[in-house]
């Protein structure tokens, strides 16, 4: 198993309605069009990420686990790899419940989507700072 720590931060804006993705951007704003962002600022981009992991991520038996954590609460998203992830992207960080790959995609068939966290964890990170601590977990099978 592979682990990554990082930090994002809530923002006035963040909704989490979107009905098929989650997603978490390195940019510092938010428009009140980005039903699927529930992270700002972001301490860590993909295309950071070690050339082992960029590696079994395209395995699609790999297993990819975003565990979340605000004020104590926590939320995890569960999916898996896929042949075309590249993890290319510099800004974002998108979980998709669909089988759609493209640079900014973390995994493919998510369990959950923005709508489908609590909505007290989504309170949460509609304060301006509020800090979620991160952490993904790569799982080769």
């Amino acid at each position: 198993m592979h682990l990554v720590r990082f930090k994002a931060y809530g923002h006035e804006n963040v909704i989490g309605e979107h009905m098929t993705t989650v997603e978490i951007t390195t940019e510092d704003y938010l428009t009140r069009q980005g039903t699927c962002i529930i992270g700002v600022r972001a301490t860590q981009k993909l295309s950071e990420l070690s050339p082992e992991i960029r590696k079994i991520v395209t395995l699609e038996t790999t297993k990819i686990v975003l565990l979340m954590v605000v004020a104590g609460i926590t939320e995890q998203v569960s999916g898996t790899g896929g042949n075309n992830l590249t993890y290319s992207d510099s800004t974002s960080m998108v979980a998709r419940t669909s089988s759609f790959q493209c640079g900014r995609t973390l995994m493919i068939n998510a369990d959950k989507a923005a709508t489908d966290l609590s909505r007290q964890f989504v309170s949460l990170l509609k304060k301006n700072g509020a800090e979620m601590n991160c952490e993904l977990r790569f799982i080769p099978e």
